[in-house]
């Protein structure tokens, strides 16, 4: 347990942190599994829309410093990455 006054500021602001940190971390799940959901439904505009979403709380979170900002690029590459192979799949069949 913290013992002087310094110390135990830190651990509140480690927990008003780690509560904000975890927040937008849900944030950005949900936003990937709405994504993945309109993909797997074969709706294309919605999936397009949803990636928009998706990147635009990905950079957000990144500039604060929640996750690494190559961590948000990679995940942006990938749902990027699966909206192309659907579209070309689809391209393909019509």
């Amino acid at each position: 347990m913290a013992h002087s006054l310094s110390a135990k500021k830190r651990v509140r602001q480690n927990e008003k942190r780690r509560a904000r940190n975890r927040a937008r971390k849900d944030v950005i799940k949900g936003q990937v599994k709405s994504f993945l959901s309109a993909l797997a439904s074969g709706d294309l505009k919605k999936a397009e829309t949803e990636l928009r979403a998706t990147t635009q709380k990905l950079d957000r979170v990144s500039t604060k410093g929640t996750i690494h900002r190559n961590t948000a690029s990679r995940k942006r590459s990938r749902l990027t990455k699966r909206l192309n192979a659907a579209k070309a799949k689809a391209g393909a069949k019509g």
